[in-house]
C-alpha cells in the first residue's frame, strides 16, 4: 500500500466515525508565488480537540485563515456548523472564538476598555464571564495592553475569544514563544473547556508536545498537504519503532519500514502499521533479536518530512 493510499484510508476511516462534524474542508487550494496549499479534504469532529501539526511554513496558518475566511481559497468549499461563509459569515463568526499567533491591541488602552471594544461585535457577549476570566488569568482590568507580557497578551486574547461563549475555538500557534509554565496553564484550560463545556477546539502548532498533551485527533501537514488525519491514540498505537539485529527480519518486512538506519550490528526503522508485520517478527521478538519501542508525534512528523 502506498503512502497516498494509506493516507486516504486513514481519512476515510476517521470520517466514518465523525458523523457529527463541526468543520468540513472540500478540495481547498491556495497558490502563492512560492507556496501551494492543497488540495485539502478534512472533516473535523464536534466536541473534540483537533491538533494540526507541521513544521514552520507547512501551511497551517494559511489553512486556519481560510477556515476563518481571512484568506480566500482559490478553489474548494468551507463549511462551518454546516453553514457557508457566502450566506452566513456573521452567524459563523459569532460562534467562533479565534486566537492568532500574534496579538494586536490598542497599546494605550486598558484591558477593560479592550473588552468593551470587542464586546460590541458579538451578540452573546458575557461581561461577567469576561471579568471572571480576567480574574482567573490574573489580568488587571486597569492595566494597559502595552504593559502586558507575551503570555499575558495570549491570555487576554483567549479571554476575549471565550467571553462570547463560542462553540468552536480556533487557535493558531497560541503557545509559540511562551515559557513552559504559561504554556501548560493554557493547555490545561483548553482541556477543561472541552471537558466541561463540550466545545470544539482546533489548535495548530509546530510544538508536538503541546498537541500530544491535549489533542484527541491529529492532522499532519507537510508542504501544504494533509498527510494523515487520525485519532491520536490509534495513531500512536499503530506506529512503532523497531530495533533489530542483522538478518533478524526478512526483506519483505524491511521494505515496510521508514526512516531505516542500518549498521553492521543493529538497525532501526519505523512501521506505520505494526499489525501488518507483528506476526512476521514473532521469533525475533522471542529471542531478543528484535525490540519494539513506542514513537511520539515528533517521530511521526520527522518521518513524513524525511519522506518528502
Amino acid at each position: 500500500m502506498t503512502l497516498k493510499q494509506k493516507t486516504s484510508s486513514a481519512l476515510s476511516a476517521t470520517k466514518k466515525l465523525t458523523l457529527d462534524s463541526v468543520l468540513t474542508l472540500r478540495d481547498i487550494k491556495k497558490n502563492y508565488k512560492e507556496f501551494e496549499l492543497g488540495s485539502i479534504d478534512l472533516t473535523l469532529p464536534k466536541g473534540y480537540i483537533t491538533g494540526i501539526i507541521g513544521p514552520n511554513g507547512a501551511g497551517k496558518s494559511t489553512t486556519i485563515k481560510i477556515i476563518m475566511n481571512m484568506v480566500k481559497a482559490d478553489s474548494g468549499d468551507v463549511s462551518v456548523f454546516g453553514l457557508d461563509y457566502k450566506k452566513s459569515e456573521k452567524d459563523i463568526k459569532n460562534r467562533i472564538g479565534y486566537v492568532g499567533e500574534e496579538q494586536y491591541f490598542y497599546s494605550d488602552k486598558t484591558v477593560a476598555w479592550t473588552g468593551k471594544f470587542v464586546s460590541q461585535y458579538y451578540t452573546d457577549w458575557n461581561e461577567n464571564y469576561f471579568k471572571k476570566l480576567l480574574s482567573d488569568f490574573n489580568l488587571s482590568p486597569t492595566k494597559k495592553t502595552k504593559e502586558l507580557s507575551k503570555g499575558m497578551k495570549v491570555k487576554l486574547s483567549l479571554a476575549l475569544a471565550l467571553a462570547h461563549n463560542p462553540e468552536l475555538i480556533i487557535l493558531d500557534e497560541p503557545t509559540a514563544g511562551l515559557d513552559p509554565v504559561v504554556r501548560r496553564e493554557l493547555l490545561d484550560l483548553l482541556i477543561d473547556i472541552v471537558k466541561i463545556e463540550k466545545k470544539s477546539v482546533i489548535i495548530s502548532s509546530h510544538i508536538t508536545d503541546d498537541i500530544a498533551r491535549i489533542a484527541d485527533f491529529v492532522a499532519f501537514m507537510i508542504d501544504g498537504k494533509i498527510r494523515i488525519f487520525r485519532d491520536k491514540d490509534e495513531l500512536l498505537s499503530s506506529w512503532k519503532k523497531i530495533h533489530f539485529k542483522e538478518n533478524a527480519i526478512g526483506v519483505d518486512v524491511k521494505s515496510e519500514l521508514f526512516n531505516l538506519s542500518e549498521s553492521a550490528f543493529a538497525s532501526t526503522g519505523i512501521t506505520r502499521d505494526f499489525s501488518l508485520i507483528e506476526n512476521k517478527i514473532g521469533k525475533g521478538l522471542a529471542n531478543g533479536d528484535i525490540k519494539i519501542e513506542n514513537v511520539d508525534l515528533d517521530d511521526i512528523l520527522i518521518s513524513f518530512v524525511r519522506d518528502e
